[in-house]
C-alpha cells in the first residue's frame, strides 16, 4: 500500500487513540489532533514506532484553529488521504434544564465541528479521499437525558449523507460508525459515578448477544475498513458497531 496519511480528531484517548493506533501499524502517517496538547504529543510519540506521527492542538469548533491544523498536517505529510471526526463531547440534560451555552457547545464540537474539519480537509483532497463520521446509536435510538447529543449524533448522519453526494465527483467517500457502549476513559468516568458499577456493568453486557460490550480497536477496525480501498464502493453509509445491542431492542 502506498503511504497514506490520516487525520484524527480527538485522537488523544479513547476511541480517537484507538483509531491512531490501527491506522499507524496499517502504515499511515497520522495527525493526531486534540484540545489536550499533552495527550496528543504522548499520542503521538507512542506511534513512533510504527512511523510518522504529528501531534496537533486545538478546538474543532475554532474554524482558526482547524485551518491551522490541516496546514500543520499538509506542510508535515504533503497530502491528506483520509479525515476521521472522532471528536465529541456530551453534555447531558433535557430541553427544559439545558443551559443554552451547553447546548451551544455541543453542537459546536459535535457538528460544526465535524463541518469545518471536512470542509478544509477537502479542499486538500485532491486526489480524492475518504471522510468518516464518528457518531453514535444514539443517532437511532435515545435514552432519557440527552437531548443534545442525540441531536448532534443524529445530524451527523444527515450530514453524512449530503457530504457523500456532494462530494463523490472529487472521488472522496464519506460514512460514518455508530458505536454503541464503548470500553474508554469516558466510560470509566460514567460508571464512577454510579451507585453499583458491577450491577450497571452486568446489566450491560445482558443487553449485547455478542456477550460484551466494545473496545476502541472495534471501532478502529471499522473506520479502517471504510478508509480502504475494500470500501471503495461504499459511501454515504452508517455502520452501527455496538454487539448487537440495538438490534436486539436497546
Amino acid at each position: 500500500m502506498a503511504k497514506k496519511t490520516v487525520l484524527v480528531t480527538g485522537g488523544a484517548a479513547g476511541i480517537g487513540a484507538g483509531i491512531c493506533l490501527r491506522f499507524a501499524e496499517a502504515g499511515y502517517n497520522v495527525a493526531v489532533f486534540d484540545i489536550d496538547a499533552e495527550g496528543a504529543l504522548r499520542m503521538a510519540a507512542n506511534l513512533a514506532a510504527h512511523g510518522e506521527a504529528l501531534a496537533l492542538t486545538g478546538d474543532v469548533a475554532n474554524e482558526q484553529q482547524v485551518m491551522a491544523a490541516i496546514e500543520a498536517a499538509m506542510a508535515k505529510f504533503g497530502y491528506l488521504d483520509t479525515l476521521v471526526n472522532n471528536a465529541g463531547i456530551e453534555v447531558s440534560g433535557t430541553v427544559a434544564d439545558l443551559a443554552a451555552d451547553q447546548w451551544d457547545r455541543q453542537i459546536a464540537v459535535n457538528l460544526r465541528g465535524t463541518y469545518l474539519m471536512s470542509k478544509y480537509a477537502i479542499a486538500k483532497m485532491s486526489n480524492g479521499g475518504a471522510i468518516v463520521n464518528i457518531s453514535s446509536v444514539h443517532a437511532f435510538v435515545s435514552w432519557a437525558g440527552c437531548a443534545a447529543y442525540d441531536a448532534t449524533k443524529s445530524g451527523l448522519i444527515g450530514l453524512t449523507r449530503a457530504m457523500a453526494l456532494d462530494h463523490g465527483g472529487q472521488g472522496i467517500r464519506v460514512n460514518a460508525i455508530c458505536p454503541g457502549y464503548i470500553d474508554t476513559p469516558l466510560m470509566d468516568r460514567w460508571l464512577a459515578t454510579l451507585p453499583d458499577r458491577e450491577e450497571t456493568m452486568g446489566q450491560l453486557l445482558a443487553v449485547h448477544p455478542v456477550g460484551r460490550i466494545g473496545t476502541p480497536r472495534d471501532v478502529a477496525e471499522a473506520a479502517l475498513f471504510l478508509a480502504s480501498e475494500a470500501a471503495s464502493f461504499i459511501s454515504g453509509t452508517s455502520l452501527v458497531v455496538d454487539g448487537g445491542m440495538t438490534t436486539a431492542g436497546h
